[in-house]
């Protein structure tokens, strides 16, 4: 191609984080370009692509038929993909990200806004930018936890295993509470969990280690996406399995429970009210914009 031939129009995206669990970001309000599986494994490839632990597809509810049937409740549905191309139901801290940048892109205001995702309608409240132009940070309504059991799970690793606490956040996560984060292993393939059937499409695993009262330290293995630096659904399922640890149910209490989850990525604040719902309060940044070139992006999806 000579320097005189006008190059072709490349594919806006975005590069944003949540507590290090980092997402690329790819503006499609109309519902027009098709994604694979192998051309978002290939976006999110850290060496060969642009990285990142999974990809944020932002589009209107009403042009994407997964959220079609949400679209008279939220104008924006956030479509996730997995870092290998496979699909999840929701993602807490890409829910963030996805709220902070409709409301940098003037596609929303500060404050209260819906966005329509796969385990349905999540309420969203971004801060005002504090007066040193920090974002302000974003609480998500996560809805409500189940903990559909059975009993019996286990988690194992090498020789070590956790009996292991269901809790499902719109997506599964087995729960383990260990004496130290370093028995989680190097976490580069899924730790093993039984029975087999209790997780036929696979699960996060969270090992959890005590920080202090109401305060608690996680690693996190995501499926289809290995060990990453925080999960918000993974933050929230381990504040509802300590908080029944503990005995504080605010069902049975009557009061809200609210503890502090370290992940290697930063912290996060989730409260349970005694109605059952859950929330998550945490940064959210966008840290780049760009254009994938043209070329790349039609040997992607050609």
């Amino acid at each position: 191609m000579s320097a005189s031939t006008p190059q072709p129009a490349g594919i806006p995206f975005l590069k944003g984080h949540g507590t290090q669990n980092d997402f690329v970001i790819i503006p499609d309000p109309d519902g027009r370009l098709a994604i694979g599986p192998a051309a978002v494994a290939a976006l999110c490839d850290r060496r060969a692509g642009l990285g990142g632990d999974g990809l944020l597809r932002v589009v209107r509810s009403a042009a994407d038929p997964a959220a079609g049937d949400q679209a008279d409740r939220a104008e924006w549905f956030m479509d996730y993909r997995n870092a290998d191309g496979s699909i999840a139901e929701m993602c807490g801290n890409g829910v963030r990200v996805f709220a902070r940048y409709l409301v940098e892109a003037g596609l929303a205001k500060p404050g209260e806004l819906a966005v329509a995702t796969r385990a349905g309608v999540r309420t969203v409240r971004v801060a005002e930018d504090a007066e040193d132009g920090t974002p302000g940070e974003v609480t998500v309504d996560m809805g409500h936890a189940r903990l559909p059991g059975p009993d019996g799970i286990e988690v194992a690793v090498g020789e070590r295993r956790w009996p292991a606490l269901n809790v499902n956040m719109g997506n599964p996560h087995a729960v383990v509470f260990v004496q130290s984060l370093d028995h989680a292993g190097e976490l580069r393939s899924a730790p093993l969990t039984s029975p087999d059937s209790a997780y036929p499409e696979g699960v996060n695993v969270e090992f959890v280690v005590d920080r202090g009262p109401r305060h608690v330290a996680m690693r996190v293995f995501e499926r289809g996406s290995g060990e990453t630096l925080s999960c918000g659904t993974g933050t929230c399922a381990v504040a509802v399995a300590a908080i029944r640890r503990d005995g504080v149910d605010p069902a049975v209490t009557g009061e809200a429970a609210t503890y502090t989850v370290d992940v290697p990525g930063g912290r996060l604040v989730i409260t349970e009210y005694p109605d059952g719902r859950v929330e998550k309060t945490g940064p959210a940044v966008i840290v780049a914009s760009g254009e994938i070139d043209a070329r790349w992006w039609a040997s992607l999806v050609g």
